[in-house]
């Protein structure tokens, strides 16, 4: 059993940067694909990033894609989210996850392990 906790959500002015963390419990952090995902108020859970057990497969959002970044730091067991210029449309709570099979996947139903979530709110 893996369990993931974001943490670094807040409120900030479209423009600014945020970076989220998602910390992993257990012992095989560095095998899984992790994935960020995010809901804003009134829509569907939406894929923003991913990034396979190697780093050889990142995949983003394309709204996203020249503004955010994801990495993973496996000895600390955590991923992250760069997210910079942000947006009042960004506004959601963002959520990461852990994909066992190693993969980095934009479909959420691929992944097992899921955080809370933390809200990020931009204001314009």
């Amino acid at each position: 059993q893996v369990q993931l906790v974001e943490s670094g959500g807040g409120l900030v002015q479209a423009g600014g940067s945020l970076r989220l963390s998602c910390a992993a419990s257990g012992r095989s952090f560095s095998n899984y694909g992790m994935g960020w995902f995010r809901q804003g108020p009134g829509k569907e859970r939406e894929f923003v990033a991913a990034e396979s057990w190697s780093g050889a497969s990142i995949y983003y959002l394309d709204s996203v894609k020249d503004r955010f970044t994801i990495s993973r730091d496996n000895p600390k067991n955590t991923v992250y989210l760069q997210m910079n210029s942000l947006k009042p449309e960004d506004t959601a709570v963002y959520y990461c996850a852990a994909d066992r099979l190693g993969y980095a996947s934009r479909d959420w139903k691929d992944y097992d392990y899921w955080g809370q979530g933390t809200q990020v709110t931009v204001s314009s």
